[in-house]
């Protein structure tokens, strides 16, 4: 009479360990998909600000802190004109960057390129903070750095240019 009542309670219990794993995942689903439509928003937001600002013409110190190649970290300032980067140069050498390591990174416009698609992959952890009057990021976040698989990029000294 005891066996019966053992493994019915082994039952049990693996059921309800079980389920707990079943009923996290859609949890987890669902703050994703909410926390996606949310960071979708606020891309958004920030984006038609900065479309109404109109800047053409502006320069900006970007850095990257990473596991990666010196190059790629910075710090580099990038110059735009008409929409188009003109040149990228390091802070410390004063020497041209390769623009195709960058090529991600070298236009406001694609740095909301690069929060979108990070946002649609949901492949990585994201935060991004933006500037309040203007709209551009100002720093992205992409996946866990402390784990070596990551990039955080910061966006400072922007200026309109004539």
């Amino acid at each position: 009479m005891r066996l019966p009542i053992a493994i019915g309670a082994f039952l049990v219990a693996s059921l309800s360990l079980s389920s707990q794993v079943m009923s996290e995942s859609p949890t987890q689903i669902a703050q994703t998909s909410v926390s996606a439509s949310y960071k979708l928003g606020q891309l958004k937001t920030n984006q038609r600000l900065w479309n109404r600002q109109k800047i053409f013409n502006y320069r900006y110190t970007l850095s990257n802190n990473c596991f990666c190649i010196p190059e790629f970290r910075g710090p580099v300032i990038i110059e735009v004109r008409n929409g188009i980067t003109t040149s990228i140069k390091s802070v410390n050498t004063g020497k041209a960057v390769n623009l195709e390591l960058l090529k991600k990174y070298t236009t406001i416009p694609k740095l909301f390129n690069l929060i979108k698609n990070t946002i649609n992959s949901t492949e990585s952890e994201l935060t991004v903070q933006y500037n309040p009057k203007l709209g551009y990021p100002t720093q992205i976040n992409i996946g866990n750095l402390a784990a070596d698989a990551g990039v955080f990029t910061t966006v400072v000294n922007f200026q309109e240019i004539p």
